[in-house]
């Protein structure tokens, strides 16, 4: 398996490379040891905090998902001048001082050389394959944005979107509905609070109170969990029954009427993505392959300027 994930990331460096010129060995020469620095800046953090993975795989995708994949989720606000980490879909982003802590060692190995970006994107790999995961090659040469605003968090697809709305967000960023299906197996790692799906437990409709989609014994659990008029900020639950590792739970319990989100139930709505559904839940192979594919595709969404010294900082 791991030759066929390695043969996938090549053809698709092939394709993305001529339009954004990213290149798997662009710091060969000039900063060989780059990939083992922040691989041991993600062990270390996942040795102190077994939420590590998940943030660093989310605050990927929320980076990708405006502007590119240039850094810029990582920007401190000034001000008045709130920077996308302070916008409501990334107040819960947590784990930046892994990146902080990975940039300082590859400067300290290649000073002004690797940018932020590229650190996130490989930190990302690594948190997925530090799971149990697979692992990819990550094609390298993205530049760092210097544009952050809280506002544009607005563009990152939402928890309750239905199955259009998704389409429709990935679509503007060359994503199509494989990559959907494929990239939403990321919540396989992570926690939702339960500001996330109260719309599925509580006053779901003018005629029932919860989601009909969801089965009933598991719908009770998470209101449970989630009363109406909860008061506990950090009161929620996992995303799938596994997950600290990264596998194809998540499929399985969707057809099991088990989903978080909206979002999530939405790929059982239409052929195609419930086909994938799936096919993912009845093989990890088939979801890894796909997985890394769309991972690299996403990855590949650049728009950055500048390489910066100091990740929360433009220079």
């Amino acid at each position: 398996m791991a030759a066929t994930l390695v043969s996938l990331a090549l053809s698709i460096l092939f394709i993305s490379s001529s339009v954004n010129a990213l290149s798997l060995n662009y710091y060969d020469k000039t900063c060989p040891h780059l990939e083992s620095a922040v691989t041991d800046a993600v062990k270390n953090g996942i040795v102190n905090d077994k939420t590590v993975p998940a943030a660093l795989l989310r605050m990927h995708f929320h980076d990708c998902f405006i502007r590119g994949c240039d850094a810029s989720v990582l920007l401190e606000s000034k001000g008045n001048q709130k920077a996308e980490k302070d916008g409501p879909p990334n107040i819960s982003l947590h784990a930046f001082y892994v990146i902080d802590n990975a940039k300082k060692a590859v400067e300290e190995l290649c000073p002004g050389v690797v940018s932020c970006a590229d650190i996130l994107a490989l930190a990302a790999r690594d948190a997925v394959a530090l799971s149990g995961g697979p692992t990819w090659h990550v094609p390298k040469g993205r530049k760092d944005g210097r544009i952050s605003k809280a506002g544009d968090t607005k563009q990152l697809p939402a928890p309750v979107f239905n199955i259009s709305q998704l389409q429709q967000s990935f679509s503007q960023r060359g994503l199509n509905l494989d990559d959907l299906v494929a990239l939403s197996g990321g919540h396989t790692l992570g926690f939702a609070h339960c500001s996330s799906f109260q719309n599925r437990i509580h006053d779901f409709n003018g005629s029932v109170d919860i989601d009909p989609s969801l089965k009933s014994t598991f719908a009770a659990t998470l209101r449970s969990i989630c009363p109406e008029h909860n008061k506990v900020r950090s009161a929620g639950t996992t995303l799938d029954s596994t997950t600290a590792a990264f596998d194809n739970a998540y499929y399985k319990l969707l057809l099991k009427g088990k989903s978080i989100f909206s979002s999530d139930e939405a790929l059982l709505s239409t052929p195609k993505t419930k086909a994938l559904v799936s096919k993912f839940a009845s093989s990890q192979e088939e979801f890894d392959n796909a997985f890394v594919k769309s991972m690299i595709k996403m990855s590949s969404i650049t728009g950055g300027q500048e390489i910066r010294l100091d990740c929360r900082r433009v220079r």
